[in-house]
């Protein structure tokens, strides 16, 4: 099968190109290089430098090369910047993202897997979170994932496109190769190994006073192995539908904290502040639909397995991409 992977030069769009052609699927990655580093993109893939808004080479692009599957990872994902600049979130995430889709009915396209977010549900009503709870985004940035989700409906309905939408909930990890490196970083797990590796001074806890068993949040993390496994069984998924993806299992900043001082061997300084505006206190996925539609099987599914891999990319990698 022929793959076009947007965004393939970002954090989770890298490492499911090279487990796609691992697989020996044939790849083309599209980036515009805006927040993807050019030395993620494997080099078994072809390269196109192409931003989603320009319309017209996109279409031309999927007209050209007969994808069999799109997988659209291009899009801003800053909870925060989406607050301030809406704008930047609904024209990339949403307006573009339709360039896309017309680009796919054009080529012909069969299938069409997003890369989608828990975000879509904003605060949850219950825990785990279920696909067929209510979605009422706090955030632009969740909008406009779940306007681009109602979308995908409707060029299904009406052209036939085939989709899954993977709401994945905290991803992190890394393959020996591909690991994450934002600029600035954002998550949790990179900024505590940072931390540990001596280029940070200290981790931030935002709130301690949450309804939890040590009053920090508890979150849903999937190794990004795991995701690319789900994205690409996707791909052949013969109904279209939403699917939730992470472990399970929740565990909260100082579970994670702990457990990469433990996997690192490293101590470092850890502060505690006020919290953040609409962090809930707990996100965690059933993912049972993603499990028994899809047969995904994921294979870390301990914390330990996940910032191990993180802690042993980041070693070798020291200054991310740059090296």
């Amino acid at each position: 099968m022929k793959i076009l992977v947007c965004g393939g030069a970002g954090y989770i769009g890298s490492a499911c190109t090279e487990y796609l052609l691992d697989r020996d699927f044939e790849v083309v990655v599209l980036d515009d290089l805006i927040t993807g580093h050019r030395d993620a993109v494997d080099p078994r893939a072809k390269f196109v430098k192409m931003n989603l808004g320009e319309r017209d080479r996109v279409i031309g692009l999927c007209k050209n090369e007969k994808f069999d599957g799109v997988m659209h990872f291009a899009a801003f994902s800053l909870v925060g910047e989406s607050m301030t600049d809406p704008s930047k979130y609904f024209r990339n995430n949403v307006a573009n993202g339709i360039n896309l889709l017309d680009g796919a009915v054009a080529g012909g396209v069969k299938s069409i897997v997003f890369s989608s977010t828990a975000a879509t549900f904003g605060q949850p009503e219950a825990i785990p979170i279920r696909e067929n709870d209510r979605q009422i985004p706090i955030n632009p940035y969740g909008e406009s994932k779940l306007c681009f989700e109602k979308i995908l409906k409707w060029y299904n309905r009406i052209f036939g496109l085939k989709y899954a939408a993977l709401r994945y909930f905290n991803a992190a990890g890394a393959t020996p190769f591909h690991g994450e490196d934002h600029r600035p970083e954002s998550h949790l797990i990179p900024i505590i190994l940072q931390a540990a590796a001596g280029t940070r001074d200290k981790v931030m806890i935002y709130g301690d006073d949450y309804d939890t068993a040590d009053g920090t949040c508890i979150r849903d993390y999937i190794h990004i192995l795991d995701l690319a496994q789900a994205h690409m069984l996707a791909l052949s998924v013969p109904e279209s539908g939403h699917y939730n993806l992470g472990t399970g299992n929740g565990l909260s900043v100082k579970e994670i904290i702990d457990c990469a001082k433990r996997t690192t061997g490293r101590d470092f300084k850890v502060e505690t502040a006020p919290r953040r505006p609409g962090d809930p206190a707990k996100l965690v996925a059933c993912s049972d639909l993603a499990r028994k539609a899809l047969g995904w099987k994921p294979q870390y599914e301990s914390a330990e397995a996940i910032i191990e891999s993180a802690w042993n990319w980041k070693q070798k990698f020291p200054k991310g991409y740059e090296n």
